[in-house]
């Protein structure tokens, strides 16, 4: 491993238990490569979310740069209730 770096972190007892059986099972060779393999999937959850951001950014632009006029709370109220009626979902 090329410019690996030595750290010290503290863990509670019930966390060490899981690595510790983890490593005994023979699903990690060590407690370290279980620290690296947790190490990934939290660097992949952090992407994932740093793309559903960019996503959701990305959305709230276009929606505002949109050109089509803003409904008035009657006219959302009145496509709704037909959207329901197509649907046969209405109430009323």
């Amino acid at each position: 491993m090329q410019n690996a770096e030595k750290i010290s972190i503290t863990m509670t007892s019930e966390m060490m238990r899981v690595i510790r059986e983890s490593v005994e099972a023979g699903e990690y060779a060590s407690t370290s490569e279980a620290m690296r393999d947790a190490f990934r999937a939290w660097q992949r959850e952090r992407d994932a979310h740093r793309e559903r951001l960019v996503a959701i950014k990305s959305r709230v632009t276009r929606s505002i740069a949109d050109p089509q006029p803003d409904l008035s709370g009657d006219e959302v109220t009145h496509r709704l209730e037909t959207l329901a009626l197509r649907a046969g979902l209405a109430t009323s």
